[in-house]
């Protein structure tokens, strides 16, 4: 199934922090495909230079967040964001919203640090924040149509079965990558750690809002 489009019934405000986000995105992808490996190297996160030396690899657990292996890597990841996240920016408020984004990529990078600590291959890509954006959408809008590409046509389904077969599928492929300690170059644990960081602070921005 893949995600074309969405209901925008209830959207009430412009996202531009999303917006926002993906140009960056782009920008940062062409700073790599003109500056090559080195680049990439230089700011993407690598665990174990993290781990020796943090202070002076701290600026990598945010500048990896808006790098990218491929055009299919990129265009993969921003169509999801680009799908999902202006529902949830509305619904969280633009404030929220980038702090939220931005911790749930951080969640990501260290869930991954923590399962593969000893890994030096570059951790790079936007999946573990967008995917907090999709936890955050499965709580706020669990009934929302989603329009899916799938065979020949386009159909909907509700929102709660796209994003609930897609988490399933990162967590069985986690949990085989860590068996067979092979993952394919894509960081399950780092999508699972952002959707779960995604969920648990959705229901405390949520809680926090009926307080106040």
């Amino acid at each position: 199934m893949i995600p074309i489009g969405d209901e925008n019934t209830s959207q009430r405000s412009f996202p531009f922090l999303t917006y926002l986000i993906i140009f960056l995105n782009f920008t940062v992808f062409f700073l790599e495909l003109n500056n090559g490996d080195p680049f990439i190297i230089k700011w993407s996160f690598i665990p174990p230079r993290f781990l020796s030396n943090p202070i002076i690899d701290f600026p990598t657990i945010f500048t990896s967040m808006f790098m990218h292996a491929g055009w299919l890597h990129i265009l993969g990841n921003l169509l999801y964001l680009w799908i999902f996240g202006d529902n949830v920016e509305d619904k969280l408020g633009h404030v929220n919203f980038i702090f939220f984004y931005l911790i749930c990529g951080i969640a990501a990078t260290f869930t991954q640090m923590f399962f593969d600590p000893i890994s030096y291959i570059p951790n790079l890509g936007a999946s573990g924040a967008i995917a907090g954006v999709l936890g955050a959408y499965i709580l706020l809008f669990p009934r929302s149509r989603v329009y899916v590409f799938m065979g020949r046509g386009i159909i909907p389904a509700p929102a709660i079965l796209v994003i609930g077969f897609w988490i399933l599928l990162q967590f069985i492929s986690g949990i085989d990558s860590i068996y067979s300690m092979q993952s394919g170059g894509v960081a399950y644990m780092a999508h699972i750690g952002g959707f779960i960081a995604g969920v648990i602070l959705t229901i405390i921005f949520r809680f926090r809002r009926r307080k106040i």
